[in-house]
């Protein structure tokens, strides 16, 4: 027997989970969310450090981040479920003229987009926000109080409950095998559990959406790329309250965990490729950058163990495609994220429910991410990406 869905959505994660779930606010219920695992949040999502910011250097990631950021601060309101969100501020440290120079500009964009919560900062200021950074070569620095942190699988998990609530089902251990077209577009899906009978098909698949997107006949550029994360053992000498602190020389970054500190680094050698191992050479090559920013960083203790690798869905650009694809009527992307997808999702989930349901979004023209960019020459330059 056939099932029938008015869309259906390849991919539970965070941004699969937010598409059916602002599909299903706007009235639309008859959607199938199709996840491949047993259990929701085992690809990147339950594998992010879970940052969120307006601090960009683009309008269009700064709005998609100002809808995201108010959403998260009424999460529980709008789903039942807590999300997490804590605005802890993220604090960018600049150490060199360029950089404060960078700060500047993209603090006049905020400002003018609307960001209210961002402020910049002397190096007296900077040190103020955290005192155990090495001083001697901070030259300022930018602060936003409304950024912070979130829980991605609490944020997942409150989506698709609230989605379920209204009526959207959910299929687990349920793969996508094959997309089907006739004359008008796509037909139907067929899965590992069976035939869908479909007009409308978005593919949230993260870091397997080239995969999906073969399944139509498309060739999506987006491809894995491995970033791993080291919690530490308790650290008392870090307030819990400390904001994400992000070192623009290096890219290396960390925030409060649990007892401990989050760290973070994207590893100039590492390579594209389905890599979920974390290798254990890495924490060496983070505590190096770790303890030359915070130097009482020499005393954290760290279990491999207990460290992790996640992937990122990179495209050239570092923006997301997200919107129809002219050339097979019914299909939908909603994939590259680059590391924002969480970051984002309320602000994807929005975008992709308003282009399925009136073809067009007011909260940002959504051509400017549609994947005819790539073979236009229409790249987007996002230069504060982490």
């Amino acid at each position: 027997m056939t099932e029938t869905s008015d869309v259906v959505i390849v991919g539970g994660g965070i941004v699969g989970a937010s598409i059916a779930y602002h599909l299903a606010e706007a009235g639309c219920v008859n959607v199938l969310v199709l996840e491949r695992e047993p259990h929701l949040g085992r690809g990147s999502t339950g594998k992010s450090m879970g940052g969120v910011r307006a601090q960009f250097s683009t309008e269009l990631n700064i709005r998609l981040s100002l809808y995201a950021l108010d959403f998260f601060g009424r999460f529980e309101e709008a789903t039942g479920c807590p999300g997490g969100y804590r605005p802890q501020g993220y604090l960018f440290v600049a150490t060199s003229e360029k950089h404060g120079d960078y700060l500047r500009t993209n603090y006049q964009l905020q400002v003018e987009c609307g960001v209210n919560t961002v402020e910049l900062l002397s190096p007296a200021e900077v040190l103020g926000r955290m005192p155990h950074l090495r001083a001697d070569d901070i030259v300022g620095g930018s602060f936003s109080s409304a950024d912070g942190f979130v829980d991605p699988y609490s944020v997942m998990t409150g989506f698709m409950q609230r989605a379920t609530e209204k009526g959207v089902r959910l299929w687990k251990n349920a793969e996508a095998t094959a997309i089907q077209q006739d004359a008008q577009g796509i037909a139907a899906v067929e899965t590992t559990r069976g035939p869908v009978a479909t007009r409308t098909v978005v593919n949230a698949a993260g870091p397997w959406a080239a995969q999906v997107a073969a399944l139509a006949g498309v060739a999506l550029p987006v491809e894995p790329l491995r970033r791993m994360l080291v919690p530490t053992e308790p650290f008392p000498l870090i307030a819990r309250e400390a904001p994400m602190t992000i070192d623009m020389a290096t890219g290396f970054h960390f925030r409060p965990e649990g007892p401990g500190i989050l760290l973070a680094w994207n590893d100039p050698e590492e390579t594209p490729g389905f890599k979920t191992q974390f290798d254990p050479a890495f924490i060496e090559k983070i505590l190096l950058r770790a303890v030359d920013r915070v130097p009482c960083f020499e005393a954290l203790e760290v279990n491999p163990k207990r460290a992790w690798a996640g992937l990122y869905e990179m495209t050239p650009d570092h923006y997301p495609i997200l919107g129809p694809v002219p050339e097979v009527p019914g299909l939908y992307l909603a994939n590259g994220f680059s590391g924002h997808g969480v970051m984002h999702s309320p602000a994807t989930g929005k975008v992709l429910a308003d282009l399925i349901l009136h073809g067009h979004s007011d909260l940002i023209d959504a051509r400017a991410l549609n994947l005819a960019r790539f073979a236009e020459g229409r790249l987007i330059h996002e230069t504060a990406v982490l």
